[in-house]
């Protein structure tokens, strides 16, 4: 597929390991699987046996796409990393695209994207505004926007909008978002947190050193 762009697409910011191949915008595989753990042994391997199993190698990619989250601290780390480490060794674009740009990706019209950010809190991504983690009682104030995402049905029963399906699976929206910025200088691909760490380092300073 010389001189055609290839982009591929994955994510593992919730219990999954999620990839998706795209070549001059059309999908050729995705696959997903549930994975609450060990995503970080499987990435790799899974995203080459999707390019295998369309007779390609790294060397055809022309750009990667990554979830950056908001969603487990552990798996966003692991495929930024991921991405970061094979574009610079392909000499590749990769393009850094959050979880809630991706669920709203390809609907039409005014949309709330909200993913369940457990702890009764939700993460909220709206058109034009920074992505927010709130209380769920505290989503009232959206009115009966349409909704899409993780935690929809829950959102729904406090403001009364209506539940929307994603316009396709996460990986091929990631792939298919990244594609459409993949011609324009992007930023390095970062974690989104809106949660710190459930790990955190001691506030108390250390014992001194004796000599």
């Amino acid at each position: 597929m010389k001189g055609m762009a290839v982009v591929l697409g994955f994510d593992t910011s919730a219990a999954q390991c999620a990839a998706a191949l795209l070549s001059e915008g059309g999908l050729l595989a995705a696959v997903e699987e549930a994975m609450p753990t060990g995503q970080a042994e499987r990435l790799l391997p899974l995203l080459e046996e999707i390019l295998a199993g369309q007779g390609l190698g790294w060397g055809d990619l022309t750009a990667l796409g990554v979830g950056v989250g908001p969603g487990n601290f552990t798996g966003v780390r692991i495929a930024v990393a991921a991405a970061r480490g094979l574009a610079l060794g392909l000499g590749i674009p990769a393009v850094g695209v959050s979880t809630l740009e991706a669920r709203g990706f390809g609907l039409s019209g005014p949309v709330a994207v909200v993913e369940d950010a457990r702890r009764g809190q939700v993460y909220l991504g709206q058109a034009g505004r920074a992505p927010r983690m709130l209380p769920l009682e505290a989503l009232g104030c959206l009115g009966p926007v349409p909704l899409v995402g993780s935690a929809a049905e829950a959102v729904a029963v406090v403001t009364g909008g209506p539940v929307r399906a994603p316009a396709m699976p996460l990986a091929e929206a990631i792939a298919r978002s990244a594609a459409l910025r993949a011609g324009t200088v992007q930023p390095r691909p970062a974690p989104l947190y809106l949660r710190a760490p459930d790990a955190a380092p001691p506030s108390e300073a250390p014992p001194a050193l004796l000599s």
